[in-house]
């Protein structure tokens, strides 16, 4: 029922390259969300349990409410501890990238893997890989790179070496935050084969929902309702909504890392809207981050890599514009009009019907 991503030859190069006395670091993008950490940290729990030596290193902090992840404690933050990263990756036999498979996303980390002498892996569910690895498992169809680590893990594992607890528990962590609790990208049966052969493991489903989804501050509430009230722009001739966060509006309400995830998805509960973005100011790099949710058939992807200098899935995709908020609004409402054939042409009621406007 699951794909078999490894053919033989795959497989043999995979048992050279993660020996028993391998050295491996596993590394996320910038910014790690639920997929990226879970994907790392499922791939970590199961190198170790094969005698690799395993260290996790994302560039940057992960949000708050993915640390009661099972190992998320010893994950190596190259942006606070850049020596130490630098080390582990420069002594690696093999440096493994989950969940991404081009380079420009990762800060420093970039340099650091591609001067480096390991081996690469890259195992993604993003379009169009362009990083030189020795062995590429990439696969756009699945609902998120964790899918994929559970198949590859269920096609490796043995009974000295079977997907364990720990493992099943990042797997699902991943899967769930990358179809926003499997609300999108999550139509096919092999999702659910997955996650009923987890549920087999003894996870609780239930809780890892709310560690993730219910760990809010009174603040993050109130700016979140402060968001939607005061900054959501809503045009109903485009079925499509747009909101903006400030540095101004993040201080007010003690912002940190994480707290305005899933907030893009909000406007979508309207009823007919097929496309949400959000436009949030980043100080650090002074730029301004876009992120984009439609449903149906709406491609995300197309109108980020044209307008945003980004890209993604058809209904998740996020981009990067170097301007101020307000160019960046200007920007957003060019695409949404160049895109209006395609957000009013075919809508489908409460009913199931389709009505052509």
């Amino acid at each position: 029922m699951l794909k078999r991503y490894l053919d033989d030859a795959a497989c043999t190069l995979w048992k050279d390259l993660f020996s028993n006395t391998c050295r491996v670091v596993v590394t996320g993008h910038l910014g790690p969300d639920g997929d990226a950490m879970g994907s790392s940290l499922a791939l970590a729990f199961w190198l170790k349990s094969c005698g690799c030596q395993v260290s996790v290193v994302m560039p940057n902090l992960y949000p708050d409410f993915l640390s009661w992840l099972p190992g998320a404690d010893e994950v190596i933050n190259a942006q606070m501890d850049s020596s130490r990263a630098a080390t582990l990756i420069s002594q690696a036999d093999v440096v493994l990238c989950a969940d991404y498979g081009c380079y420009g996303r990762n800060e420093s980390l970039d340099a650091m893997i591609a001067n480096s002498q390991a081996e690469i892996v890259v195992i993604d569910h993003h379009l169009n890989p362009d990083i030189q690895a020795r062995l590429l498992i990439s696969d756009p169809s699945a609902c998120a790179t964790a899918e994929i680590v559970y198949a590859l893990l269920e096609q490796l594992s043995d009974s000295s070496h079977p997907i364990s607890y720990d493992m099943s528990v990042c797997i699902y962590c991943g899967m769930m935050t990358d179809t926003g609790g499997f609300t999108y990208n999550s139509s096919r049966p092999e999702i659910f084969y997955i996650i009923s052969r987890l549920l087999e493991k003894g996870i609780d489903k239930d809780r890892i929902y709310r560690n993730v989804y219910y760990n809010n501050t009174v603040e993050r509430m109130r700016l979140m309702g402060y968001i939607l009230n005061n900054n959501m722009v809503y045009l109903p001739e485009y079925h499509t909504a747009y909101y903006t966060l400030n540095s101004q509006e993040m201080k007010k309400y003690l912002f940190k890392k994480g707290d305005a995830e899933g907030w893009v998805n909000l406007p979508l509960e309207i009823k007919d809207t097929r496309l949400s973005i959000s436009l949030r100011e980043d100080t650090d790099t002074h730029s301004i981050r876009l992120s984009l949710r439609s449903v149906d058939d709406f491609p995300c992807n197309r109108m980020a890599a044209e307008f945003f200098n980004g890209g993604g899935h058809l209904n998740a995709a996020g981009g990067t514009l170097y301007c101020s908020m307000e160019e960046a609004v200007i920007k957003v409402r060019e695409a949404i009009a160049a895109y209006e054939s395609l957000l009013t042409s075919s809508l489908v009621t409460g009913d199931g019907k389709e009505n052509t406007r």
